[in-house]
């Protein structure tokens, strides 16, 4: 019995390429790591690495860092004043209110978040730039001032990204309501006309929490572009070969919200139908 005829694409296979004895049977380790990063390959963060070590001055524009740096600590300071403020409404009527705290909640978790992963990754650049800077040196002095800016900054700037009551998060009141709902819902789904008013209800609440999220991420897009988007870029680029500025979870949020009005518009509405139809009995 003959042995198959490799086709055109036959060294191209994962398999092909990867061949684990053969780094095993390497005789050192620069041969095995040689070995091993022919098998990874190369793409933009192995382009980004080598760029980023070639520049090894600690500020690409020293004379500009300390006026970005100022710029930045102050761009944090607006957005931990403003930036989990109510936003303005639009006309909703008695909900108003409800929606209005809803809002406020999430854009809260969007914001504080995001101004306490700005000021911990700007601390850290700060200490390893620090580190990186010949002692004596202007660039050392500078890093080493901004550095302690950033920590004093820090420890008053953190804070819990959820507003919500204590005794909310502690469980105590959030475990009786969801005691509450499960009995509620579990006396519904006995009959046919329950289970098609839990559908009803789940598709209002699932498209009321897509707009919650939606309009919120949008409040905190707007609040982080206007108060900090700027000042950061000017500070990396000062600094120079240390990537973007972190991006805030704004677009994550939108996704959520798309995917909550996905659930609503096909998931829910299936159900209802299997449910009244005699297909679906759970």
């Amino acid at each position: 019995m003959t042995a198959p005829v490799p086709g055109p694409d036959h060294d191209d296979l994962l398999l092909d390429r990867i061949d684990a004895l053969r780094v095993l049977r390497a005789d050192t380790d620069e041969e095995k790591g040689r070995l091993l990063e022919e098998i990874g390959g190369s793409g933009k963060p192995e382009q980004d690495i080598v760029d980023q070590l070639s520049k090894v001055r600690p500020l690409w524009r020293a004379d500009r860092f300390e006026e970005a740096h100022r710029h930045a600590m102050r761009a944090l300071e607006v957005l931990d004043r403003n930036g989990a403020r109510p936003a303005k409404m639009p006309r909703l009527g008695p909900l108003t209110p409800v929606a209005q705290w809803a809002v406020q909640q999430v854009n809260r978790w969007i914001v504080k978040s995001h101004q306490n992963t700005l000021i911990d990754r700007i601390r850290k650049l700060y200490e390893r730039r620090e580190a990186n800077a010949d002692w004596g040196t202007f660039e050392h002095h500078a890093l080493r001032r901004a550095r302690i800016d950033a920590s004093n900054v820090e420890k008053g700037l953190k804070s819990t990204p959820l507003g919500l009551p204590t005794f909310l998060v502690g469980g105590a009141a959030l475990s009786g309501v969801s005691s509450g709902v499960a009995r509620i819902i579990g006396g519904a789904f006995k009959s046919v006309p329950g289970k098609i008013v839990i559908g009803v209800v789940a598709t209002l609440v699932l498209f009321a929490l897509a707009w919650v999220v939606l309009y919120a991420a949008s409040v905190s897009r707007r609040r982080i572009r206007t108060s900090t988007d700027q000042a950061m870029k000017a500070l990396y680029e000062t600094i120079g070969a240390c990537g973007n500025p972190p991006r805030d979870q704004s677009y994550d949020f939108a996704v959520y919200a798309i995917v909550l009005l996905a659930m609503a518009w096909i998931v829910v509405p299936l159900v209802i139908w299997l449910v009244a139809t005699g297909r679906f009995t759970a």
